[in-house]
């Protein structure tokens, strides 16, 4: 599903000084895995997954969605392709805080060149269902916990029934209960609608959770499960 060539990503913090955040990765994603990306803080983790979902641009290398080379799209057509094939959980909840839970799951849409699709207030109320929120759809993102609010985000992610969810170190910020339940979570998507998912994480304890793991160290993969 995808692929990634030999990618490079360098970043120049001054005129003497670059950083090679991603240094030569080549990887395969197939269609239906569960792949956790794991290392320390600064390996390079973070960079390799804003690669293969198309939001950074590689120094060097190609990255292809179904053999299809990412930058040889235009602008339109890789936000196209992210807005409908591509779900996203980041590190920190990011929901509108104006918005009520239900209306911050329907954001995703406005993007959507086709508007908004026939039912969409219903698909709304049954992901959140889906996560164990239906009596939260009314409620502000102020009003919940810090795991409430993350499966609001997940299932924001899928509202646009995506092809693969991307989710950048999901529940960091959580005790270790909630961390468990959100993971289990994750689990509970990939296995009943099997979608792809790739999942970055600094605790090499929730490897567990995916069908392969990637280690990354130094801007490269040094192992791979």
């Amino acid at each position: 599903m995808i692929a990634l060539e030999a990618v490079t990503k360098t970043y120049t913090l001054s005129q003497d000084v670059t950083v090679k955040a991603v240094q030569g990765a080549s990887l395969e994603i197939a269609r239906g895995e569960f792949v956790t990306i794991t290392g320390r803080s600064g390996s390079g983790k973070t960079t390799l997954l804003n690669l293969a979902s198309g939001l950074t641009r590689p120094t060097a290398g190609r990255v292809l969605w179904e053999g299809q080379d990412l930058w040889r799209l235009g602008d339109r057509q890789r936000s196209r392709l992210r807005n409908q094939k591509v779900g996203f959980v980041f590190q920190f909840p990011s929901l509108l805080p104006s918005l009520t839970v239900v209306d911050n799951l329907m954001v995703p849409t406005m993007f959507s060149p086709d508007g908004a699709p026939p039912g969409l207030r219903e698909r709304a109320r049954e992901l959140l269902d889906s996560v164990g929120l239906t009596a939260k759809a009314n409620v502000y993102p102020r009003q919940l916990s810090a795991g409430q609010q993350q499966r609001v985000v997940i299932a924001r992610a899928l509202v646009n029934r995506p092809q693969i969810l991307l989710a950048d170190e999901p529940a960091s910020d959580l005790d270790e209960h909630t961390e468990q339940e959100i993971m289990a979570l994750f689990s509970q998507i990939h296995t009943q609608t099997g979608m792809t998912v790739v999942l970055v994480t600094h605790t090499r304890q929730l490897v567990h959770y995916g069908t392969r793991s990637i280690q990354m160290s130094d801007g490269q993969i040094v192992d791979r499960q």
